[in-house]
């Protein structure tokens, strides 16, 4: 594999002398005291703009400001008319474009299709200050402001929907976005590789149009294009020159809009090629006679190392929102204004999640000096810290420094998971690092705790008892939560997730460490309801073992069909990706209507007096009335209370768990 030129490697840009911004501006008032007549990059954006690398804006911003470019902030623009995009006049270079750190759908609307009531990303939680599918909203209006200005496009939205994709709100398959965006160019997953080099180039005079060589880059050509010769030898995903000047043509948007298993078959070839050590180009057309055009993507970005990850969360973040939100609160930033991101990316390929999808498997850490480094700027310059540290964690909690142990095997690898449905015998699972960087991290001057709030991979952590110990004992606020998603082979299957015998595993090592520790602690554990493959008896059978073991549940999840997730081609085509896809492939069973995924999100709150008329139906239906009755054998009571929301009273094992 080509080396990757490192972030810190370029000569900065000219205008690196006019320093470091105390805010990155969002008005030309800023850009006047910063002595700026115009900005190079213009970011559009979403969300509110906080000043903190676990925010993209602020992120790609500081990034490009430690380069030597001017950048400027569009936080949630009126995008009823092109008037707040030119409000920082025209950048000199391009308009970024980007959604924010959520999906624009995804934020605005629950599983249920109905609309949110705030947004955690708006100061003041105020909802509906984000349009429907923000990027190409976004990226048109800045197009009406300066027609001449190249548009990139990216962040999460753009790169999960860069091609073509089911949409659960529309109930259809949409084109890519880029041909909908009209952007000159998207990149995916963690750009920050390409964004770089892309500015440096664009900076030097190269057109963007002809800028075609970008790993994590995607872009509009005429159908049958490929790359120049020497490109594909420079830039080889591989050492094997045949696969390197090979691509995969994926079916078109026309295909896959018509025939679901040919969508099935695009979505199991796009996810075989996401390993950036061996993945190949991708084309898939779009169009028909002389509007015929292909959607390229060059392979994906290579991960980050170590020392690039430091230099990326060293920056010079003011770590607050901008001064123009006054006192406003920014529900996502007070969640996350303690908490710390160790390490990015996830090997465990749950199928309903897409963090595998935009930031890769192979995991990027930190340094333990970079960690410290920043728990202490936390303690000593945040406002209101009181020496409790929220997080230590990313995607997971536990898979910090983790990695393949034989890298000419990771390069070849073409498994969709390291640890489904076994763990792969040659991850290293060393728990060793984390181990000490928690250790560090709490007896820090200053630090009274340091809590573990990511979500925790239990099949990991039970091959380190030391590690369980540790967390037990010292990072665990008396709950942790976990998620076995489920209780039943069949649905596992279809999340690619553990069997409940490691959780039990782990269950009898938390309650140990716990009792060792003389605290009282418990563990919140998270299901999801109307998944993919998932029965009404495999509810009931949930149902039964949450009784069983005295969970009663808050809030529960039910599943949401996000764009390029496996799980949401098994909801869309009712045929399973996870195997090869043709007529005689595995057909699944799919919870679409609105009773049906009412029902299953019924059996996760069993105890609840709103439920039991729709269990009971279900019960009798199913030939299980034998679970209806006043008993501790029953499932629900025969009997409804006159007011549904009066308290029923229930044994229970364990204190009451919440759920997000």
């Amino acid at each position: 594999m080509v080396p990757a030129k490192p972030l810190t490697s370029y000569r900065p840009y000219w205008a690196k002398r006019f320093g470091i911004a105390p805010f990155l501006p969002m008005s030309r008032a800023e850009m006047d005291a910063l002595g700026w007549d115009s900005c190079d990059v213009i970011v559009v954006t979403g969300d509110a703009y906080i000043d903190h690398p676990s925010f993209g804006m602020a992120l790609i911003g500081r990034l490009l400001e430690a380069q030597g470019f001017r950048v400027g902030i569009i936080s949630q623009p009126d995008w009823r008319s092109a008037a707040d995009f030119k409000k920082l006049g025209k950048p000199n270079l391009y308009f970024g474009i980007t959604a924010g750190n959520m999906d624009s759908m995804v934020n605005r609307y629950t599983s249920e299709r109905k609309t949110r009531s705030d947004d955690a990303y708006t100061p003041g939680a105020a909802p509906d200050k984000r349009p429907d599918r923000a990027v190409v909203v976004y990226a048109q209006r800045a197009r009406e402001a300066y027609a001449d200005v190249p548009v990139v496009i990216g962040g999460i939205e753009a790169s999960l929907r860069r091609i073509a994709h089911y949409d659960y709100w529309s109930d259809k398959v949409r084109r890519s976005v880029l041909p909908d965006s009209k952007a000159d160019l998207l990149l995916f997953g963690n750009a920050e590789r390409a964004l770089v080099e892309l500015t440096h180039r664009l900076a030097k005079g190269e057109a963007i149009g002809d800028i075609r060589d970008l790993r994590g880059s995607a872009f509009m050509v005429p159908h049958g294009w490929t790359p120049a010769a020497d490109w594909q030898d420079a830039n080889a995903p591989t050492h094997d020159a045949e696969r390197a000047r090979s691509y995969v043509r994926l079916p078109s948007f026309e295909e896959v809009a018509a025939d679901t298993t040919r969508y099935a078959q695009a979505s199991r070839a796009f996810h075989l090629e996401s390993n950036p050590g061996n993945a190949r180009c991708l084309a898939q057309a779009h169009g028909s006679g002389a509007g015929l055009r292909d959607v390229w993507l060059n392979p994906p970005p290579l991960p980050l190392g170590t020392a690039e990850m430091d230099h990326i969360y060293g920056l010079a973040y003011a770590r607050a929102p901008h001064p123009a939100y006054g006192g406003a609160k920014i529900p996502a930033w007070e969640m996350i204004r303690h908490s710390i991101s160790i390490m990015r990316g996830c090997f465990g390929g749950c199928t309903f999640c897409s963090i595998t999808e935009h930031e890769g498997r192979i995991i990027q850490s930190r340094s333990e000096h970079s960690i410290l480094h920043e728990i202490e700027e936390i303690r000593d310059k945040t406002p209101g810290f009181t020496g409790i540290i929220s997080d230590l964690g990313g995607p997971t909690a536990n898979m910090y420094r983790m990695a393949c142990n034989d890298k000419s095997v990771e390069a070849a690898c073409r498994r969709l998971s390291c640890v489904y449905p076994e763990i792969c015998p040659r991850l290293s699972t060393d728990h060793a690092p984390l181990i000490a960087l928690y250790r560090k991290a709490r007896t820090l001057p200053g630090i009274k705790k340091v809590l573990i709030g990511s979500g925790l991979r239990y099949d990991l952590a039970v091959r380190s008892p030391e590690y369980v110990k540790e967390l037990v004992g010292h990072h665990v606020g008396g709950y942790l939560k976990i998620a076995p998603e489920h209780s039943e082979a069949g649905p596992l299957s279809k999340m690619m997730k553990p069997g409940m015998a490691a959780y039990d595993k782990f269950k009898r090592m938390f309650d140990a460490a716990t009792q060792a520790a003389g605290k009282e602690q418990y563990l919140i554990p998270y299901f999801i309801a109307a998944h993919p493959g998932t029965t009404d008896e495999d509810m009931l059978e949930l149902a039964l073992w949450l009784k069983r073991n005295g969970f009663r549940l808050d809030q529960v999840q039910t599943f949401l069909p996000t764009p390029l997730a496996l799980a949401t081609t098994m909801y869309h085509t009712e045929k399973n990706p996870l195997r090869r896809v043709d007529a005689a492939g595995e057909a699944l069973v799919v919870v679409r209507g609105a009773r049906s995924r009412k029902l299953h999100k019924a059996f996760l709150r069993y105890h609840d007096a709103e439920n039991w008329p729709l269990l009971r139906e279900a019960l009798q239906r199913m030939g299980r009335a034998d679970l209806i009755g006043n008993g501790k054998k029953h499932l629900v009571p025969a009997w409804q209370p006159a007011t549904c929301s009066t308290a029923i009273p229930a044994a229970r094992k364990t204190r009451p768990v919440k759920r997000r």
